[in-house]
């Protein structure tokens, strides 16, 4: 397969030829590439950069080939080792780096590595910036630095510990309220940083803690993705143990889903929806989250006077919204929580806090919680490309069929039904066409997905 270069980062998976996975040639080039970018960027002729990565197989391998590319770019590199996708966001201005490079493939299972590149505000690249880093590959225009002028390798072993006293800090966070709740978690860490990082935040704060795959090695025991139908061994651990609830990331963090007292799932779309409850509780402002997320955040926003919005998916463009909008928290449904007083980047170590904060606010079980919100359902499939598959002229297609509906195209196209909607969009992460649809029960749900990855496969014959 190709590689995979979007506002996400580079992707792929590892080994192959060049070019059609994410080999060392690959990864040589685009970070050279990036390099190339950040030192046209800067102010000064010395710049830094700081690179974290998650715990899977080949994440020492592509950090020396990266680390070592900048350093022949003449760049110094601030090395965090293994670190959070939101810790190496919150360190590079706290760093006063000219950029930030996380290595994680996400949710992807452990052949796939990426390269998540960031600019001097911790904030992932926009799509011109993109651009043009993915031209300066293409031409292989390239500038490396005489031995005089070498940059540098730092390690920087502080990062985890900063984060979580900045969590701790956030005056939303009611650091004493948890610690006489006394809880008991499970987390499932899926055996990468989110194993570390996690349970340290929690015992911080005087949770009693069950560790279920919380040794970063990188062989991740479950599809990586923190959805329901990968968690039948957390749901048996949570009732085992008779844990307040469970808690699963995915590999780099910027993700995260709660699984409540009775091993059922909270859902991961009500991530968003609960700690924004709770931040507007505190706080009146507006949301945001994208167009693939519940209508439940809209609903809770509104009873609470804000104003909710919508953006593209991706987190540059919930983040661009959050700016536009002056959110006081976004996010996305997959589980992302974006605080923009701790910095504008998903993060499960703020969207913990935040959530049990309400817990021990409200004295509810997380399934009375859950009761507390809107219903609705969601359905996520997907729909494997074939090379064939002009996806462009299929969503033409949906368009026109639904013009009635007054499609949203701002990415892919969603339709907008009177107590449902269906999203249609090509995946930035990897070759497929996601198919997701809302509806007041599951079943409703996953009859207007199925309805309509129908309708996408019969406008390819």
């Amino acid at each position: 397969m190709s590689l995979i270069k979007s506002i996400s980062g580079i992707r792929g998976t590892i080994g192959g030829k060049p070019t059609d996975n994410l080999t060392p040639l690959d990864v040589v080039r685009f970070s050279a590439a990036y390099g190339g970018y950040v030192k046209s960027q800067a102010k000064s002729t010395k710049c830094s950069v700081v690179i974290g990565r998650d715990a899977r197989i080949s994440g020492k391998m592509v950090q020396a080939l990266v680390s070592n590319t900048l350093v022949g770019l003449g760049i110094d590199v601030i090395d965090l080792d293994l670190a959070t996708t939101p810790t190496v966001e919150m360190m590079v201005p706290k760093l006063k780096a000219q950029g930030g490079i996380i290595l994680t493939a996400s949710h992807n299972p452990k052949q796939w590595n990426a390269l998540k590149l960031l600019d001097a505000n911790g904030e992932f690249l926009n799509a011109e910036a993109g651009e043009k880093i993915l031209a300066i590959a293409d031409e292989e225009n390239f500038d490396f630095a005489a031995v005089d002028d070498l940059g540098t390798i730092k390690q920087d072993n502080t990062s985890l510990d900063i984060h979580i006293k900045a969590v701790l800090d956030h005056p939303l966070v009611e650091v004493e309220k948890i610690k006489e709740t006394q809880l008991k978690v499970v987390v499932d860490g899926v055996n990468s940083i989110g194993g570390i990082a996690i349970p340290e935040l929690l015992r911080a704060l005087d949770v009693e803690v069950v560790e279920f795959f919380c040794e970063p090695n990188g062989q991740f025991p479950h599809n990586p993705e923190p959805l329901k139908e990968h968690l039948g061994a957390l749901s048996a651990k949570v009732t085992e143990t008779n844990a307040d609830f469970g808690i699963v990331v995915d590999p780099d963090v910027d993700r995260l889903a709660f699984m409540d007292e009775n091993g059922e799932m909270f859902g991961e779309e009500y991530t968003l929806v609960a700690c924004a409850d709770y931040v507007l509780s505190k706080k009146k402002g507006n949301t945001v989250s994208n167009i693939s997320s519940t209508r439940a955040l809209r609903d809770i926003t509104e009873k609470q006077g804000g104003k909710y919005y919508s953006s593209a998916v991706g987190e540059v463009n919930v983040v661009q919204q959050m700016k536009a909008c002056n959110a006081i928290i976004g996010g996305e449904g997959n589980g992302g929580i974006i605080d923009p007083y701790l910095h504008y980047g998903r993060d499960s170590l703020i969207g913990t806090a935040f959530f049990l904060s309400l817990i021990s606010e409200s004295k509810l079980s997380v399934s009375d919680l859950k009761k507390t919100y809107p219903e609705y359902f969601m359905s996520k499939g997907k729909i494997e490309l074939e090379p064939a598959m002009n996806v462009d002229k299929l969503l033409e297609k949906v368009q026109e069929k639904y013009q009635a509906q007054k499609p949203n195209t701002i990415d892919g196209v969603k339709i907008d039904f009177e107590d449902s909607w269906v999203h249609l969009r090509k995946s930035n992460t990897e070759p497929i066409i996601r198919v997701y649809t809302e509806a007041p029960s599951q079943d409703l749900a996953d009859k207007l997905m199925n309805r309509f990855k129908e309708e996408l496969l019969s406008f390819t014959s």
